[in-house]
């Protein structure tokens, strides 16, 4: 069993990616494999609706997201990390995501998916809410925890004297890595539950 931690953060030893190490600790002692996966200082560029990946299976462009989905596709669960930009998921982390999405089509179907932010003060339970939706309309469940996954800090290395917030991402760790094996055992016991032949696409027109 593995989980993808995707670190949102351009900054070396940020706050963002001690709460993936802190996670990562949790998911050894549960036997879960980890990888970290840095890509908030890679130059990743947004979506440009082509639809081309319909078509060629993978998105236009050739590049980390690309090289991603590949590990996603393979992986059980999905953490991604993110600081706090104007409420939201800074840039590099939305372009990631809605094109790892969007051009993917491979069945996420209870892969198990949690999000993170971190931020000096506020704005994180907005920029959170954009995080989980990647994964509800992707019919991934969520983990949760004990509390919004907030991690507070502002100065490299803050973030981990936030005990609560701390906390919070272990308790989602284990939460997870318990998700993840009861749906290993639920998938052998009883299967996944069926799916209807064709999606039915309505437009709010016409």
């Amino acid at each position: 069993m593995k989980v993808l931690l995707v670190n949102g953060s351009p900054r070396p030893n940020s706050n963002t990616l001690a709460g993936l190490h802190e996670m990562e600790k949790v998911f050894a002692q549960e036997g879960i494999e980890t990888e970290i996966y840095n890509i908030g200082n890679k130059d990743i560029r947004g979506c440009i609706g082509c639809n081309q990946c319909s078509k060629k299976g993978s998105c236009v462009f050739d590049d980390e997201v690309n090289e991603f989905a590949a590990k996603f596709e393979a992986a059980d669960g999905l953490v991604v990390g993110s600081p706090v930009y104007y409420a939201a998921p800074n840039a590099t982390v939305q372009a990631f995501l809605q094109r790892l999405f969007y051009s993917s089509h491979f069945d996420k179907s209870f892969k198990v998916g949690a999000g993170f932010v971190c931020a000096r003060r506020a704005g994180t339970t907005a920029a959170y809410d954009v995080l989980n939706k990647f994964f509800t309309i992707s019919g991934m469940p969520i983990a949760p925890s004990q509390y919004w996954n907030n991690i507070h800090g502002g100065a490299p290395g803050e973030a981990v004297r936030d005990e609560e917030g701390m906390q919070t991402l272990r308790i989602l760790a284990r939460n997870m890595s318990f998700m993840i094996k009861s749906f290993a055992l639920g998938k052998e016991k009883f299967g996944y539950p069926e799916k209807e032949a064709q999606h039915k696409w309505t437009n709010f027109f016409g």
